[in-house]
């Protein structure tokens, strides 16, 4: 008698490969004031070029959140459950760009510093652990 299959087990788990490449970046949120005039570049940003961002990216959920009174951001939300957050305020319409770009490329992981890692082995020196304690003095 074989053992029947159940339907969770047909699922496929959605991954990165050389076959599939899904994009991390759920979300972006807008969020800027109809008044204040650190944020007269973002809506001219909302109004010109956002139509053309959702079109680029089908699979970004893009909304535009009011932000009464505060400084211009902008908001990516990412896959592995992480977000960022860039300030929009005193920037031009191609900075705002690059930094949605920048938004867009990202992974949404923790940057790790590449200088001063640790090396750490998972076994043991063939010659065991040093210590200066159990060396042999050197005669002068």
């Amino acid at each position: 008698m074989s053992t029947p299959i159940l339907r969770g087990q047909l699922r496929s788990f959605p991954a990165n490969g050389h076959a599939a490449f899904i994009p991390q970046i759920r979300k972006l949120v807008f969020e800027c004031c109809d008044r204040w005039p650190s944020s007269e570049n973002t809506r001219t940003y909302l109004f010109t070029k956002l139509q053309a961002l959702a079109r680029e990216n089908p699979h970004v959920e893009i909304v535009v959140r009011q932000r009464i009174h505060r400084e211009p951001i902008v908001r990516g939300f990412y896959a592995n459950n992480r977000d960022k957050v860039i300030p929009l305020n005193g920037l031009t319409l191609g900075d705002i760009n690059q930094k949605v770009k920048l938004l867009l490329d990202s992974s949404g992981a923790k940057i790790k510093p590449l200088k001063r890692r640790n090396v750490e082995s998972t076994t043991e020196a063939t010659r065991g652990i040093w210590s200066g304690l159990h060396a042999d003095r050197p005669t002068i």
